[in-house]
């Protein structure tokens, strides 16, 4: 933790070696000079904004619902041996810890900034990014422990280390040197931290009307002028933290906290805590039934996504980043080979497999008409959309795709080194409007997606069914019953049957949790979530990677890829640099 500081009192104070290359005194900037430049103190926030990890980092190749054709992925090496507390790609234990020195700088000196002559509007911003801050802080906590948190040899659930203040060149080495803090407590402090969110923001920024608008009471203390109001939380605030995120990552903590992996005496968080933390997000949404009918497809809604300005959040986004535009970067590696990509993300058969029937039964069930000599018609409306299977489509001008290693094609299996090697290829997160041929390229403006409604939609799903059983929403008018329905629905499952097999589930906590986890994994499939769920679930880690084959109507599966993860592996090791830095630092059981 100890370089993440150098590097900040680097590029605040310290000179080059050499005088061609220093900058000129009146050039270099110290830690007293935010006190009057209000922008110089919020690009420490900004530093830490650009540290937050991105939404797709295709860590399904770890899983059983993709492969990749590039043999040398990080990703593709953890499913299969290389996992060590040497080698993590999963690791954000530098990024974040050198965020929140960036945030604790910050909230060390904050308070003595001037960021506008006027007070009331001073007063306003200082409050408005101090909550950004601690938002930010718990947000990265939550990243910690996700990825380090885990048991002891001596079997103790441990967190990572809390590191609340600056820790300067001048600091005591003891101060480098913190021992982890227990599972527990990091949740307390991601608790504390967005409550001190929540009280200086507002749930989301817009401009309120001159006229007519009246400043929320929680900020009419500094200031009842809609004016002032609208220059430091109105639109152009749009997409940092606020309140409504702050809920969005309680939700997220709680859910994470109140899973098997993290069962442990003192640990004490409650799957009814967890439920209710996602129902205050969906409530602000309106109900159970608010998920916007196009929020599945959120990456393609094109009129949508060409429309964005002013920094407003599409229906289905919480959160997100900037919109790009003139972009091809995910069909560059995504499309198929004939669709000039590379290929990349390679669902499998145990993917395609869980989505059920458009009847809503599960293709294993009598009732589900599933034909295997026809597997893919009558299915879920999303296998089509997120899905390409031989004869489905894909890209500008809709192509018929052919994935079979006989089929002439070079989109078929292992014919090229871009090629499939599961017999299907990803269609979610691509605009199909991109098209990537020579001399008649055409690229499209995109977002890439922090948090959507429907992930905390399937949080609350999980956690109510887990607190009160599947139609139960205790102190909420919605139950998990309710949340899945909606989804469902939206999907296009069920709707010719009255969703038959959802009503036979809702009887049945456990049947419900089945599909509560199944319905998670469809709808976020390709999102990045399916390699974190297995693991907080302590679900199996070692399904082997399937495909099929097909030729001429002939469907052969085939297998293409095992998994080789060690029950340990459900928690991710300490970076091994650091406990070799730190000797208070213990590393979680049996990484070396």
């Amino acid at each position: 933790m100890r370089n993440f500081l150098l590097i900040i009192i680097a590029a605040i104070s310290l000179a080059g070696c050499k005088k061609a290359l220093e900058p000129d005194e009146e050039n270099r900037r110290t830690v007293e000079q935010m006190y009057e430049d209000g922008g110089y103190a919020q690009g420490f926030i900004m530093n830490a904004y650009r540290s937050i990890p991105g939404y797709y980092d295709n860590s399904e190749y770890a899983t059983d619902d993709a492969v990749t054709n590039d043999r040398i992925n990080p990703f593709a090496l953890v499913a299969t041996g290389s996992w060590t507390a040497n080698n993590n790609p999963l690791s954000v234990w530098n990024q974040s810890y050198g965020a929140m020195q960036y945030i604790n700088l910050f909230l060390a000196n904050v308070d003595s900034v001037k960021f506008a002559a006027d007070k009331e509007a001073n007063t306003l911003f200082r409050m408005r990014m101090k909550g950004e801050a601690y938002g930010l802080r718990a947000m990265y906590m939550y990243f910690l422990l996700r990825a380090h948190a885990g048991f002891t040899d001596d079997g103790q659930l441990m967190g990572v280390p809390i590191i609340t203040k600056l820790l300067t060149v001048e600091s005591p080495v003891d101060e480098y040197n913190t021992p982890r803090a227990t599972f527990a407590a990091c949740m307390e402090q991601i608790y504390k931290d967005l409550d001190s969110a929540q009280s200086m923001l507002p749930m989301e920024y817009g401009d309120l009307n001159t006229l007519t608008g009246r400043v929320p009471d929680q900020f009419r203390s500094v200031t009842v002028n809609v004016n002032v109001y609208n220059r430091v939380m109105g639109q152009y605030s749009n997409q940092l933290f606020n309140g409504l995120i702050a809920r969005s990552i309680r939700a997220r903590a709680g859910l994470l906290a109140a899973s098997p992996a993290f069962q442990h005496v003192s640990n004490t968080a409650r799957w009814d805590s967890a439920a209710n933390y996602a129902a205050a997000v969906i409530r602000h949404k309106g109900g159970a039934n608010a998920l916007p009918n196009d929020g599945g497809t959120y990456y393609d809604n094109r009129s949508q996504i060409d429309g964005l300005s002013n920094g407003n959040n599409p229906p289905e986004m919480i959160w997100r980043e900037n919109f790009v535009g003139d972009n091809n970067e995910q069909e560059i590696q995504h499309y198929p080979p004939s669709q000039f990509g590379n290929g990349r993300m390679n669902p499998t058969q145990n993917l395609v497999d869980a989505f059920p029937m458009a009847n809503g039964y599960p293709i294993s069930s009598n009732l589900s008409n599933y034909d295997p000599a026809n597997p893919y018609a009558g299915r879920d409306p999303r296998l089509a959309k997120y899905i390409v299977y031989n004869g489905n489509t894909v890209g500008f001008n809709n192509p018929v795709i052919l994935t079979g290693s006989g089929s002439g094609s070079d989109d078929g299996i292992n014919v090229r080194t871009n090629s499939t090697r599961t017999g299907y290829y990803m269609k979610k997160r691509l605009r199909q409007d991109v098209n990537r041929r020579p001399g008649a390229t055409a690229n499209r403006r995109r977002y890439y997606p922090r948090i959507r409604y429907t992930e905390i939609y399937l949080n609350y799903a999980e956690a109510a069914n887990e607190a009160w059983g599947p139609t139960n929403g205790g102190t909420n008018a919605f139950s998990a019953y309710d949340v899945i329905k909606a989804i469902r629905r939206r999907a296009g499952v069920g709707t010719t049957n009255g969703d038959a097999y959802l009503e036979a589930c809702k009887n049945d906590q456990n049947l419900m949790r089945e599909l509560i986890r199944n319905e998670r994994r469809l709808e976020l499939c390709f999102e990045s979530f399916r390699f974190w769920d297995l693991r907080r679930w302590k679900a199996s880690l070692n399904e082997t990677a399937r495909g099929m084959d097909v030729n001429a109507a002939v469907y052969t599966p085939i297998v293409v890829e095992p998994r080789v993860f060690e029950d340990y592996m459900y928690y991710g090791p300490i970076p091994f640099s650091e406990v070799l830095k730190f000797s208070n630092l213990k590393q979680n059981r049996q990484w070396r």
